[in-house]
């Protein structure tokens, strides 16, 4: 399949054999998204008698997590529960009871990594009775909104509160509210035919070692699954449409927004709401990683450019699925550049946006407030760069959406005939002419 044009789908071929050869990967397959559709997908096998492809099976590990993120969501969109809630409000008597539900979405809890007891990911899995009583909270290495702690442990959790709420378990859940909406029926709890075996490679021997496939019990949320490029390309397209059935596209800009971030990782990447997120492309890529034993997966998408990448391997290592995800789509922004709307005259400008366009003084900054038909764009006309964007709201106010006014509101001030006279949001007046006689400027003597 290719829908790319050659030249493009050269590219990225290489990219795919380059991957392949040096991470010395059994297999890989990979697949590009734009606008909403497979445009591109490729496999190389260095396995005598397996075929990969688009619609075989790998494990994609943590890209579990997400689902049960959207799951979560979807419970808060209900009104059944809130996010600043306290695990404890929805299972009571577990251990970190009282992170709350949003820190446990974006791993800023706290709480360890892993659960106490044999690495889950290699061991057969328990209860979730027998998890929750092994977990201790006594000791965690962070305190609660310090910092960004990945924890594979908080999802066990998350998963058992969507059980709890639903009244069956959350894979129940997932195919029901997720995956039958979404079309993709090749998405599984275990492995189903074809699917890829997971290897690890001898460092030095290049030899292949089988690696464990096991249930993982009450851990399962943190990185069960098993997908196929095609499936998780149709979960990208979801990343960036929105779905009527699972979630809103409103929702998914929320789960997108940075809820905790590391000093250790220098600020290298942020995390939302059970989504990674990644200053790359058009600005910031959403998406997730996932490793298990024998495999390595990735899904990243560009809101922005509508574009998606998506990766798997059956290897333990030897790719770095986010950087690869950035490479396939930095190459096909660069050979196949995404083309901008097109640019339409304005037909209705409301009057309270017409009243305030043109330039705008903060002292002695000039401004320009420019209408896009969405939105009063401020461009600071010394540097020509936008440093703020206001949508007007049915009050005659104006609310930020970008800059340092975000989320503040933007009022205009008249004088007695009605006319503007100056605007004001949050002590910062602007004038029309710098530093206006008349207008009420702080620090004025």
């Amino acid at each position: 399949m290719s829908q790319v044009a050659g030249p493009t789908a050269r590219r990225l071929e290489l990219l795919l054999a380059r991957g392949q050869h040096d991470g010395r990967l059994p297999s890989v397959v990979a697949g590009v998204v734009r606008d909403g559709a497979l445009v591109w997908t490729c496999s190389r096998s260095a396995l005598d008698g397996f075929a990969a492809g688009p619609q075989v099976q790998y494990r994609i590990g943590s890209i579990t997590k997400t689902l049960v993120a959207v799951l979560v969501l979807q419970l808060r969109d209900e009104g059944r529960l809130d996010l600043n809630d306290p695990l404890e409000r929805h299972l009571p008597g577990v251990a970190y009871g009282d992170r709350r539900l949003r820190d446990l979405l974006a791993h800023a809890t706290g709480m360890h990594s892993e659960p106490p007891g044999p690495w889950w990911e290699r061991s057969p899995g328990v209860s979730f009775d027998e998890l929750a009583a092994s977990l201790d909270d006594a000791d965690a290495p962070f305190a609660a909104g310090e910092t960004f702690h990945y924890s594979n442990a908080g999802f066990a959790l998350l998963g058992e509160l969507v059980a709890r709420h639903r009244g069956s378990d959350w894979w129940t859940q997932v195919q029901q509210r997720v995956l039958r909406p979404l079309g993709m029926a090749r998405t599984s709890y275990l492995p189903e035919a074809p699917h890829a075996s997971g290897w690890s490679v001898h460092h030095f021997a290049n030899t292949l070692t089988a690696e464990p496939a096991h249930d993982a019990g009450a851990m399962a949320p943190a990185g069960q699954a098993w997908s196929t490029v095609e499936d998780l390309a149709r979960y990208a397209s979801f990343l960036l449409e929105g779905h009527d059935d699972v979630l809103a596209r409103a929702t998914l800009q929320e789960m997108a927004t940075p809820q905790s971030g590391a000093r250790a990782s220098a600020l290298a990447a942020a995390h939302g709401l059970g989504f990674q997120l990644s200053r790359a492309g058009s600005g910031m890529l959403v998406g997730h990683t996932g490793s298990m034993p024998g495999f390595l997966a990735g899904l990243f998408v560009d809101p922005v450019r509508r574009t998606g990448a998506v990766v798997v391997a059956n290897a333990t290592v030897g790719l770095r699925p986010e950087a690869f995800c950035v490479e396939l789509l930095e190459t096909l922004e660069e050979c196949e550049g995404t083309e901008p709307p097109p640019w339409r005259p304005v037909v209705d400008l409301p009057v309270p946006v017409q009243e305030v366009l043109g330039v705008w003084h903060w002292g002695n900054t000039a401004h320009a407030f420019t209408w896009t038909g969405r939105e009063v764009e401020v461009t600071r006309l010394a540097t020509g760069v936008r440093v703020f964007a206001f949508v007007p709201q049915p009050d005659g106010t104006f609310l930020g959406t970008a800059g340092y006014h975000h989320g503040e509101r933007l009022r205009v001030v008249r004088n007695d005939d009605g006319s503007v006279h100056h605007l004001v949001c949050e002590t910062f007046v602007y004038t029309r002419e710098p530093y206006d006689p008349s207008a009420p400027l702080p620090g004025r003597s």
